[in-house]
Parts: C-alpha cells; structure tokens; sequence
C-alpha cells in the first residue's frame, strides 16, 4: 500500500481464512508484529520460520481457532514508534492509514470487539504499546518476549545496539547523552502502565508470555506485576525457553488461541 505519512510503499503480509473468498460475512482481523531482526522484510518471518499458516489452518480445521484475518506488516526495525522530529511517523501511518485501509479492503469486523494485536520481541512491545495508546481500537493484546526494558537496561544497552533499535525513532544520539527524556517516556511501556489508570488499562484484555530464560524476563515480569497491582484481569505465563525461534513457535500456537477464545466469547 501507499502511505501519505510515510512517503513510500509499505508492505504487508495477510492471511485470510479458508472459505474467504466465496464467504459473505466479514471476520476478526489480527494485527500481528514481527520483531526487529533479520532484517529486511522480517515480516515475512510469520511464513518462513514461524509458520502461520499451519498453525492458522491447523486450529481452524480443529475448532481451536476460530476463523480470523492475519495481518502481518512491516515496521523495519521502527520499534513501532514515531520518529522525535516527525520525520518518520510510523505509530501514525500504523493507526491512522494502515488500519483504516486494511478494513476497507477486506472482509474485516471493523469493531473494536473483533480487533486483536499481537506480536513477538519488538512487536511485542509495539502490540502493548499500541494497545496502552490506542485502548479504543483493540480488545485484546498478546505479546511474547515482549522487548520491555526498564530504564537501566536502556541505559546500559550498548551504544550499537541502541543506536541500531531505536535510531528511527530517537535519531542519532551522540554517545554519553541521556536516554531517558520525556519522549522515551511516551514509549515506554513501564512508565506508561504505571501512569495507567485501572479503568483505562482494562480497556484490552492482555496475554503476556515470557521465557524463564530470557533476557527480557525483568520487564515482562514488571508489567504483570503493576497490572496486578492495578488488580487489572490479564493472563501471565512464563514458559520454559530461551529468546530464540524454539520458544517462539512453541508459544505462537499458545498466543493465538487466546486472542480466537476472545473473539469467541464478544
């Protein structure tokens, strides 16, 4: 598709359930977000190292998944998160063009109800940071190995890898400037569930599922624990795995079935 905000072409994958074509009702549609790496076009890793469709006609055909639209787009390594001069806006170009076209142009429930985000790593994070900014689109999020890093994380991240993250968001910080300022803290996800109110954060059902051998677990673990502290409904599971592609495509299955149970029950 075109995008005004973006001034280029960007790219999705979809999946579309069997009996689509010849279907006369609409269906659930999931926003699905790949990670950071590799890199280019990682969202075609849903096909070639995670196996979507499988696990989506695999649960169809036996009833535990409804059927549901899959729309995987391509965020580059954005971490899903507007650029700090405007330069380029992809939490924009994601809500306000990507969305409204993907509805437009298939059979989709476009409700609230029937709205799921998802994703793994970077699209973890983008799937609740998304959900965090925008509770009226989505009724459900569900992350694994979500890339939620606390503040001393980022700030000890090596300057590399950093600048590698978060460089189209942030720009080129020089070595040695702080990282932590206002703006990372409209992103992140910590600062914004503690700043979260109950009746907002449950506003999404969540699904948060982590690895008990990933590097990411004290961010997750974080994350649940303001949300029960909010004594906000959501699920919590940490599940034996390292952040790798093994844990991944054991826990797709997993998050996917959550997101189709709660379709199922709106």
């Amino acid at each position: 598709m075109n995008s005004g905000i973006l001034q280029k072409e960007k790219l999705y994958n979809i999946y579309l359930p069997p009996g689509y074509d010849s279907s006369v009702k609409k269906f659930p549609v999931l926003y699905l977000l790949h990670g950071s790496g590799p890199q280019p076009n990682a969202h075609h890793t849903w096909f070639n190292r995670m196996n979507i469709r499988e696990v989506m006609d695999s649960g169809i055909d036996t009833g535990t998944i409804i059927p549901m639209i899959v729309v995987m787009p391509d965020a580059e390594v954005t971490f899903y998160m507007n650029n700090i001069n405007g330069e380029y806006q992809y939490e924009d170009y994601f809500i306000s063009e990507l969305i409204p076209y993907i509805e437009e142009k298939y059979k989709c429930q476009n409700d609230k109800k029937f709205r799921g985000i998802a994703g793994g790593s970077m699209g973890g994070y983008g799937a609740i940071v998304y959900s965090l900014h925008h509770p009226d689109l989505f009724s459900v999020c569900a992350s694994m190995a979500a890339a939620i890093r606390t503040d001393q994380q980022i700030r000890d991240m090596p300057f590399e890898k950093f600048q590698y993250n978060y460089r189209s968001a942030l720009g080129d910080i020089k070595e040695g400037a702080e990282r932590i300022t206002e703006y990372w803290n409209s992103y992140s996800v910590l600062n914004l569930i503690e700043n979260t109110s109950k009746e907002r954060a449950s506003q999404v059902k969540y699904y948060v599922d982590i690895g008990d051998d990933d590097h990411l677990y004290k961010g997750n673990s974080l994350f649940h624990i303001r949300m029960r502290d909010l004594e906000v409904p959501h699920e919590y599971r940490v599940r034996d795995g390292k952040h790798n592609w093994g844990y991944f495509n054991e826990t797709l299955t997993h998050l996917i079935a959550f997101i189709s149970e709660e379709f199922n029950n709106k």
